[in-house]
């Protein structure tokens, strides 16, 4: 049980902290991202219920809308929700990577626990396979919806809700081919390959330019606190 528990931990442990240490100027508290994880590790349990009734009662039939709306709708949005509601405001979020680092906690936080439940009941020898495909592509559906929360909360007001919305929308797309690619092909991998290059490729990308809107962000702040003590004369 306890190589299980490792084996199940050990990737998301890993990219959490690849994610967390490309912070390049104020790394979070170790302590709020933990709790980032912890919540996403609580979302798995009703999840994966709400997705076994639904299965058992044959809701969802067909593949585009087992993949879309009962696998990714449901984890992508349970995820937002969390980062919106308890995350998004918190005072320790206050730089655009930090979307990045908390995206990444809570979507590794379900992928962890997801991925130990299947362990044992798979055994360790999926560990590699699930370790390279569905733990990381969680890990990147969560980049790719903490960096727009990132960029909303610290863009203008007219361009916040449309960034919100693609902070859910394209996670949520990204997952649904994902799994569509599992159900609809038995040669599924040679899809997947692409896929998760693809998937990598642009999380990267968007990782990269987190950095930049948090360097203009820290470069504003310095700007405001050298013209602050100009506003005060007089």
């Amino acid at each position: 049980m306890l190589v299980i528990l490792s084996a199940g931990i050990a990737p998301g442990l890993a990219l959490l902290s690849y994610f967390y240490l490309r912070d390049q100027y104020e790394h979070e508290p170790i302590l709020s991202v933990f709790k980032a994880f912890i919540f996403g590790a609580f979302l798995t349990f009703p999840i994966m219920f709400i997705q076994h009734v639904l299965q058992m009662e044959h809701v969802f039939q067909g593949n585009i809308s087992n993949a879309f709306i009962n696998i990714a709708l449901l984890e992508e949005f349970f995820k937002w929700f969390i980062l919106f509601f308890v995350v998004y405001q918190h005072e320790d979020f206050n730089e655009p990577y930090d979307g990045v680092v908390y995206g990444a906690s809570v979507s590794l936080g379900f992928a962890t626990v997801e991925n130990i439940l299947y362990l044992v009941a798979d055994g360790v020898g999926a560990a590699i396979g699930r370790a390279l495909l569905p733990v990381s592509s969680h890990a990147l559906f969560g980049v790719m919806m903490g960096y727009y929360f990132g960029k909303a909360k610290f863009t203008l007001d007219r361009k916040r809700k449309q960034t919100l919305f693609f902070s859910f929308i394209i996670p949520h797309l990204l997952h649904g081919f994902y799994d569509y690619i599992i159900l609809s092909n038995t040669k599924w991998i040679y899809y997947m390959i692409p896929f998760m290059l693809f998937l990598w490729w642009i999380a990267l990308k968007k990782v990269k330019h987190a950095h930049i809107l948090t360097k203009k962000h820290h470069e504003s702040i310095k700007i405001e606190n050298k013209e602050s003590p100009l506003d005060t004369i007089g």
